[in-house]
């Protein structure tokens, strides 16, 4: 019978997974290796072990060398991508723009009766839906930007309502400290108070 299928999770064990590790790291080089000698290819390894650890290993050139073209490599790729990415965006925009402006032309002409008499009625159908599709999108769109500018507006009351609120406090404040202030000042300005007070008016109210 043959070996079960091995399930590949991490091993939880510290200890095992080191020696696993140390293991597989060796045969994986090993086969590295092999690979390069008998395909005659150019190959580079890299490993960083759970510590941090770096193993390299590289065939024919040094291993900077492999990298630099293989980056290079990336960056044609990427290159072409956005090109033909850009060229088929480019041309989804000409063709919804040459869309839009043929329908329009022909809801034109159809709205000044130049040629609606010459539609048979599957062509009046096709007509009466594109107009609808277009009617649903007109309204889509006012209904988006109704929501828009109500949302801003709800924003904006709450800005002022918060600005608001910023003053009143602010109001309060220096309220209170006015009061402070007058209180002080009538404190200061009253006879019986008793640092306005001589000596001898002192002395009367003790003896009264």
């Amino acid at each position: 019978m043959g070996r079960g299928k091995v399930e590949l999770k991490r091993i939880e064990d510290k200890s095992s997974r080191q020696v696993t590790f140390s293991k597989r790291k060796n045969g994986l080089i090993k086969k590295a290796r092999e690979l390069a000698v008998l395909c005659d290819v150019e190959l580079a390894l890299v490993i960083f072990s759970p510590r941090g650890k770096l193993y390299q290993f590289s065939s024919g050139e040094s291993l900077r060398k492999i990298l630099e073209r293989y980056q290079i490599h990336v960056d044609e790729e990427a290159a072409i991508y956005n090109s033909v990415h850009e060229a088929a965006k480019s041309r989804d925009e000409h063709s919804d723009l040459w869309r839009a402006t043929s329908l329009q032309e022909m809801v034109e002409r159809h709205i000044e009766g130049q040629d609606i008499q010459q539609l048979n009625m599957t062509q009046l159908i096709n007509l009466e839906k594109q107009l609808d599709s277009i009617l649903r999108q007109t309204r889509n769109r006012k209904t988006q930007l109704m929501m828009d500018t109500v949302d801003a507006l709800h924003e904006k009351e709450n800005q002022l309502k918060q600005e608001k609120n910023v003053m009143e406090n602010k109001i309060a404040a220096e309220m209170q400290v006015e009061d402070g202030e007058k209180d002080d000042e009538l404190n200061q300005e009253d006879p019986h108070s008793d640092s306005n007070q001589t000596p001898l008016g002192k002395g009367l109210l003790q003896f009264l």
